[in-house]
């Protein structure tokens, strides 16, 4: 039985484990491929049943993990617009050519949601007959069921969402220890419309690991890892279950690069932080749950 409560996501229906599991790091290239898979069935037995895939790397590996798995029992989420073959292309030819491959990659026949991955200008996938409006031509098709964002500019998000297309959007960097801005943006423009929030990079691309930060380039990550070292607490514990604690129709995702690294996160996610270390890190650092 997971330890990882499930959680809306936003006005989708769908209704997520609050730790889901990414692509970023791991699937393509000359990573192994036993370890690849190795790492997703670890995430299915931990209970993890959303996971984000990324066009064009190591799809087809995902495929062969969750071939032998009962599709309505987890969540399988693609992009457009990171693809080698199409990159950044978001007319409506690569939209649906991008989604096609990735069906067959991942050997499904349909998708629970797809993300416009990335765009440098909002006004590309927006635009009459390119990326949003081929993908709801595609949910009517049956192919994607929920559309979205993921990118980290919060006026692209504004624009999404007002524009009735952002169902999900996934953000970064923007809801940790380290900084928060997305609460005075896109979190209360999402609770308006119903959108469900993905948190992703929670440790800070590697600031809020436990690794030393640089203390000239990085102060502030490298006091809250100084302040952990000395009340021998696990900042990675800190940070995930701030992200978890986030007031949003949402989940975390994790971006492992191996089974490892995933133990990491789901022990970070379900191991709990006493609430006077919270008090006390909140007290030295004005942050906290």
């Amino acid at each position: 039985m997971s330890l990882l409560p499930r959680r809306q996501l936003g006005r989708t229906g769908m209704q997520p484990r609050v730790l889901g599991m990414g692509a970023a790091f791991i699937g393509g290239g000359a990573r192994d491929e036993a370890e690849t898979i190795a790492t997703i069935e670890h995430a299915l037995d931990l209970g993890i049943d959303y996971f984000d895939s990324y066009a064009g790397q190591g799809e087809e590996r995902w495929g062969k993990a969750l071939s032998g798995v009962e599709r309505t029992s987890f969540y399988m989420q693609a992009k457009v617009g990171p693809h080698p073959e199409r990159h950044k292309d978001f007319s409506a030819e690569a939209t649906r050519w991008s989604v096609e491959q990735s069906l067959s990659s991942l050997r499904m026949d349909y998708l629970d949601a797809v993300l416009v991955h990335d765009p440098i200008k909002i006004e590309d996938p927006l635009g009459p007959g390119r990326a949003f409006d081929e993908l709801q031509k595609m949910k009517q098709e049956g192919l994607v069921r929920h559309i979205g964002l993921g990118v980290r500019q919060h006026e692209f998000h504004q624009a999404a969402i007002e524009a009735g297309h952002a169902e999900i959007v996934l953000t970064f960097l923007d809801y940790t220890l380290l900084d928060q801005s997305v609460t005075r943006t896109t979190m209360r423009r999402a609770r308006t419309h119903g959108t469900g929030l993905i948190l992703a990079s929670v440790f800070g691309m590697g600031r809020l690991t436990g690794i030393e930060p640089d203390r000239a380039n990085e102060p502030q990550a490298h006091a809250m890892w100084q302040w952990c070292q000395e009340q021998d607490v696990d900042i990675k514990h800190l940070a995930m279950q701030f992200c978890l604690d986030a007031p949003i129709d949402g989940i975390v995702m994790s971006g492992p690069a191996d089974r490892h690294q995933l133990q990491d996160a789901y022990d970070a996610a379900t191991q709990e932080v006493p609430a006077e270390i919270w008090a006390e890190f909140e007290a030295e650092f004005g942050v906290g749950i």
